[in-house]
């Protein structure tokens, strides 16, 4: 087995908002990974006491625990405990109700020797390579169906965040992970698992150079941290972007391989 975790904030002189982690339990059965890209809140109060590093580390780690120690709970278990974790150690002078409450994307991904189990809320993406060779994309692709006057709306952003005909994040309401796009294949059908933030998939969302497939081959190549390092040059040598409603110079990105 072969498993490589890469992660590097989008500007040196602010905090790392994603997370990545692996697990290997001691039993020596299977594995779990786990990544969030945590949600940068415009300017201003947004009603908690903590900040977005604080809260995917806080969520991120509890989803590793019960990852690797509930084999019981589904993964979407495993999400709504660890945001009811999360939510109970905000205490009470946050305001989680408030609609830019601390929150993250969600990628998860668990495995045995009989089956490989998938969880992905919102635009991180989870790649799952099968034994022969073809790349399936796990995508939440909901906020990208929003018209382009919602998101460039704060207001009409909100409004629609964790709603029904709008998009969903882990945030403080444990009832999200209902919402997650979740899934199941035999051990036997895949080969490896490719799991990244929205500042690493842009190599292909953003720059176009080239698919899923493509990606996946870089990571195998160059590992987890060449594909970091090709983002960073891209955004570099284009500081124009790429033809996207959303976009920022630099992005935090994070990337999780696992050969199986």
């Amino acid at each position: 087995m072969r498993i490589e975790l890469a992660t590097e904030p989008g500007s040196p002189g602010r905090p790392n908002e994603d997370y990545a982690a692996a697990v290997l339990p001691a039993s020596g059965q299977g594995g779990a990974l786990v990544l969030l890209d945590g949600v940068t809140p415009p300017a201003g109060d947004f009603g908690c006491a903590h900040d977005v590093p604080w809260f995917t580390a806080r969520l991120g780690g509890a989803l590793a625990e019960l990852s690797g120690s509930r084999r019981d709970l589904t993964l979407a278990e495993i999400l709504s405990a660890s945001i009811r974790r999360t939510a109970a150690a905000h205490g009470r002078g946050c305001d989680l109700s408030h609609a830019r409450t601390p929150q993250a994307t969600v990628v998860l991904a668990r495995w045995d020797e009989e089956r490989v189990e998938h969880l992905v809320l919102s635009d991180s993406a989870l790649l799952i390579e099968g034994r022969d060779g073809s790349v399936t994309p796990v995508l939440d692709d909901r906020i990208e169906r929003l018209p382009r006057e919602v998101l460039s709306s704060l207001a009409a952003t909100d409004a629609l965040r964790n709603a029904e005909g709008g998009f969903f994040t882990a945030a403080a309401d444990p009832a999200v992970a209902e919402h997650a796009l979740t899934g199941s294949l035999p051990r036997s059908r895949v080969r490896a698992l490719l799991a990244l933030s929205d500042g690493a998939s842009r190599w292909v969302q953003l720059f176009r150079q080239g698919d899923w497939s493509d990606c996946l081959a870089v990571v195998r190549k160059d590992g987890a941290r060449g594909l970091v390092d090709r983002v960073r040059s891209l955004e570099r040598d284009r500081p124009e972007g790429g033809a996207v409603r959303r976009w920022k110079r630099h992005d935090d990105a994070a990337v999780v391989f696992a050969e199986l």
